[in-house]
């Protein structure tokens, strides 16, 4: 398992080590998510008291009102996803770094305002943000946070004149080096005004779709209703223009104008100020110019702090201009962190069943093709592959209602071999199936259509390879393979009796391997192993004439 590489290190060991103790059973794996979720609550708690203190409020006020803001950061509904589905351990472990990082960089500040030894909390700044690198890439945001922090409620400030101009002066510098960097060499690198490769939108229809896609992110937190969280958004629509759709404008302005806010209210309200810029900061990477998916909502695990915090200042205001005795403030904070609590309940008790996770996100999200391709795979599984099954034809069902979402190939795909263990498969299903990874954007998702069925057909014989072949082929030419793939295609023909489709294939791989590259010859030697000498001489001479060009 190979996903972030060896960039995740981290959360790929506590993996490593939830296997080793309990193997594949998942609610090792949850439990451990759920005690990270519940450390990174106590630490926040920390950080918001710290917080609190640095803002102004007496120490009464702010030992009540921490460890409410964490509660309500962790019981939020948008944390479901984050933390029960598994592989977000990368995220929430780098916020459990980051907010760390934050505490001690808080810390560091607040020493160095009173005149005191700080180093020894710069140190453990610098090594929390090494293991959050260590956890998930967007780490590197804790500089735009330290910052956000600074033009709120730090302000520069320290005993000594000399280190207040530096901070000054550091992250003015800072920040023009990096602006720069962002506009020279990344944004040029990541641009695309035509779709990036496998999407469907450009670099500009991105960064429209993004404000929608942030709108909405609020909405979900502001009216955090398990109906308005889908988990599935990959039938998002991208804005084409500032009215395509309607929303893309507003979206926009409200986006540019909490951010005005922020930047006005930055001395009057500190918090909310603060509150605003980490949760935009905290976005930066997702939603900016790298041509990632439009919307996850683990992409809110670290933004949702600064959100809480934001809102929780506008409730504290409220309070205080209602006149609310302390008591009658408490028990309406009660009641709010009861209701969150509430809808967490429900909609973790919808994750705790596949079937019920699946039927769930397809009324929620119609338009999602993996939201119907989940809920297909999960009757097919309760069916044991058998035609005639109540929960084969639910599967036959919910996989036809997916293939009607033209973006994807995934649905039908799974609606065709469905169909041919059925015996009811006919050429035109093919032929419909050729035509859609035809003139469907090839995304990963429908770039792996190829290897699906020829998963299925070396488990099923009733799949014909001649069927996979032209899959292959459209794959093939539209979107490509690695050198490896090509091997593994060569291999799947011949087992199938193809010769000339499996030789084929095996100087696409050659073709494929990058100049200098010692992989035609590890290719010979193992067609050689394999039996297939004939084979290897021919492609041995086929990848000698190739070097000769």
């Amino acid at each position: 398992f190979k996903v972030g590489g060896s960039s995740r290190a981290l959360p790929m060991l506590t993996f490593g080590l939830d296997h080793w103790r309990a193997g594949l059973d998942p609610a090792a794996f949850k439990t451990t998510n759920i005690l990270i979720h519940a450390l990174t609550t106590l630490t926040l708690a920390g950080l918001f008291r710290l917080l609190l203190l640095m803002a102004g409020w007496t120490s009464s006020r702010a030992a009540l009102a921490a460890p409410a803001l964490a509660l309500a950061w962790a019981i939020h509904p948008l944390q479901v996803s984050s933390v029960l589905y598994v592989v977000q351990r990368m995220q929430t472990m780098g916020t459990l770094f980051l907010v760390l990082a934050l505490w001690a960089y808080l810390a560091m500040r607040r020493a160095q305002i009173a005149g005191e030894r700080s180093r020894q909390f710069g140190v453990l700044t610098g090594l929390c943000w090494v293991l959050a690198l260590a956890s998930k890439e967007d780490s590197a945001l804790l500089p735009a946070y330290t910052l956000a922090l600074e033009l709120t409620v730090l302000q520069f400030r320290a005993a000594s004149q000399a280190l207040a101009r530096g901070l000054r002066r550091g992250y003015l510098l800072a920040t023009v080096a990096g602006t720069a960097l962002f506009l020279a060499v990344v944004v040029p690198h990541y641009w695309h005004w035509d779709a990036y490769p496998t999407r469907d939108f450009s670099s500009w229809e991105r960064l429209l779709t993004q404000a929608r896609v942030l709108s909405m992110y609020l909405g979900q937190i502001v009216l955090p209703l398990p109906s308005h969280m889908p988990f599935h958004y990959d039938g998002l629509v991208p804005s084409r223009g500032l009215l395509q759709p309607w929303t893309t404008l507003p979206s926009l302005l409200l986006v540019f104008g909490l951010l005005g806010a922020a930047w006005w209210l930055r001395r009057r309200r500190p918090l909310f100020a603060l509150g605003v810029l980490l949760f935009f900061a905290g976005h930066f990477i997702t939603s900016n110019v790298v041509g990632l998916e439009l919307a996850f909502e683990h992409r809110n695990h670290f933004p949702l702090i600064g959100a809480v915090l934001a809102l929780g200042d506008l409730l504290s205001a409220a309070a205080a201009r209602l006149r609310l005795s302390p008591r009658s403030a408490i028990a309406c904070a009660c009641l709010l962190l009861a209701a969150l609590g509430g809808t967490t309940l429900v909609r973790a008790n919808t994750w705790g069943s596949p079937l019920g996770f699946a039927q769930a996100s397809t009324r929620i999200a119609p338009q999602s093709e993996r939201a119907w391709i989940n809920l297909c795979q999960v009757h097919f599984d309760r069916s044991g592959g058998q035609p005639g099954t109540p929960d084969f034809a639910a599967a036959l069902d919910a996989c036809a209602q997916g293939a009607t979402m033209p973006y994807g190939a995934s649905n039908l795909a799974s609606l065709t071999v469905m169909k041919t263990i059925a015996g009811s498969a006919t050429a035109a299903d093919w032929a419909r199936l050729q035509q859609r990874m035809r003139t469907t954007t090839m995304t990963a998702s429908n770039a792996g259509v190829a290897w699906y069925l020829v998963r299925y057909s070396n488990g099923d014989r009733r799949v014909a390879a001649r069927n996979v072949i032209p899959i292959i082929d459209i794959v093939g030419q539209r979107a490509g393979f690695r050198p490896e793939e090509y091997v593994g295609f060569g291999y799947y023909a011949a087992k199938n009796g193809l010769q000339a489709d499996a030789y084929r294939y095996f100087t696409q791989a050659v073709q494929a391997s990058p100049p200098g590259s010692g992989f035609p010859a590890a290719l010979v030697a193992d067609l050689k192993a394999e039996g297939y000498a004939q084979w290897a001489q021919r492609l041995e001479a086929f990848a000698r004439d190739r070097r000769g060009q």
